[in-house]
C-alpha cells in the first residue's frame, strides 16, 4: 500500500515487473494474453530465454508462405500461432523477451494505436541503448545501423494494449534456415537473407546489462514494483480461453502438401 501511495504522489502509474528465466514461449504467450484481457494492472514481463527452439508466427501467418516446412517438420520444430500480429520469428535460449501490458492512459501522449505505441517504445529503448551502437527504430524493428535485433508485435483492446519484443541476444545460424524470406518485408531489408539482415546483441552489451537498463528506463515512466509468479497467479481468473496455440504436425504436413505442384494442379482441376 505504501508503494501505491508513493506512486500516486509522484504521479506515475504502477508497473508490476515479473521476471522469468527459460519459461516456455507458449506458456509466456498464454500468460500475457490472460493478463491483458482479465486484469486492469500494468505489467512488464521479462523472460530471459526460451527453453527450446520454437517458431512463433503472428495471428494471420501462413506456414506455407513463411516457413521451410520440410525442414521444420523433419526436425520436429514446434510452431506456435500467437494472439498478436507481426511477423515470424524463431526463438530459443538466446532470445530475451520483454513484454509491456498497459492501460490506454498509462503513458501520457501515447494513444492506443500501433504507430503511437511503437514510437514511444522507440524512445524507451533509445534510453536503454544510449551510447551503444547505432540504435534506431526502423519501420517496426529495433536495429543497430541496418541490422535487426528486435522484432515487435502488438494487440490493442478497448482499454488496454500489449507491446512485446523478442530480442536476439544470440542465435544459431541453423535456426534461421527454417524461415523463408517473407513476401512482405521492411524496405530497408533490401531482400537480404536472415543472416545478413539480423545481428546479435551480445556483440554490443552483456545480457544482464540489457535487462537492468530496460528496467531502469521504465522507471522514468512507471513506479516499477517487483512481482512474483505467485502474485501473477493470485490475480488471474480461473477459466480463460487462450487464442495462442501450438500447430499440430498434421496442420504443418497439410500446409506443406498444399505447396507441392501436384497438389496445386489437382486442387485447380476440382
Amino acid at each position: 500500500m505504501g508503494l501505491l501511495r508513493q506512486s500516486e504522489k509522484l504521479g506515475l502509474p504502477l508497473m508490476n515487473l515479473v521476471r522469468f528465466k527459460g519459461m516456455p514461449i507458449l506458456d509466456q504467450l498464454n500468460l500475457e494474453e490472460k493478463l491483458l484481457r482479465t486484469t486492469s494492472d500494468n505489467w512488464c514481463i521479462v523472460n530471459d530465454g526460451a527453453n527450446a527452439p520454437t517458431v512463433v508466427m503472428g495471428v494471420s501467418g501462413k506456414p506455407a508462405e513463411l516457413l521451410e516446412l520440410e525442414s521444420v517438420i523433419g526436425d520436429n520444430v514446434p510452431v506456435i500461432k500467437r494472439f498478436t500480429g507481426g511477423g515470424t520469428v524463431i526463438v530459443d535460449e538466446g532470445t530475451i523477451f520483454v513484454t509491456l501490458i498497459c492501460n490506454k492512459d498509462a503513458v501520457p501522449k501515447v494513444q492506443p494505436y500501433p504507430r503511437s505505441i511503437m514510437s514511444w517504445s522507440g524512445k524507451l529503448y533509445d534510453e536503454v541503448f544510449q551510447g551503444i551502437g547505432d540504435f534506431q527504430l526502423r519501420e517496426n524493428d529495433y536495429v543497430f545501423g541496418n541490422r535487426k535485433f528486435g522484432g515487435n508485435a502488438q494487440s490493442i483492446t478497448k482499454d488496454r494494449w500489449i507491446h512485446h519484443t523478442s530480442f536476439l541476444w544470440d542465435y544459431e545460424d541453423r535456426n534461421m534456415t527454417y524461415l523463408k524470406l517473407p513476401s512482405r518485408a521492411p524496405e530497408y531489408r533490401s531482400a537480404r537473407d536472415h543472416t545478413e539482415f539480423v545481428c546479435r546483441m551480445r556483440e554490443y552489451l552483456q545480457r544482464s546489462a540489457f535487462i537492468d537498463k530496460t528496467i531502469k528506463a521504465l522507471d522514468n515512466y512507471f513506479m516499477v514494483q517487483p512481482a512474483t509468479p505467485a502474485d501473477v497467479n493470485s490475480c488471474q481468473v480461473a477459466k480463460f480461453a487462450h487464442s495462442t496455440r501450438l500447430l499440430s504436425k498434421q496442420e504443418l504436413e497439410d500446409a506443406c502438401s498444399s505447396t507441392k505442384p501436384g497438389t496445386i494442379a489437382q486442387s485447380a482441376s476440382i
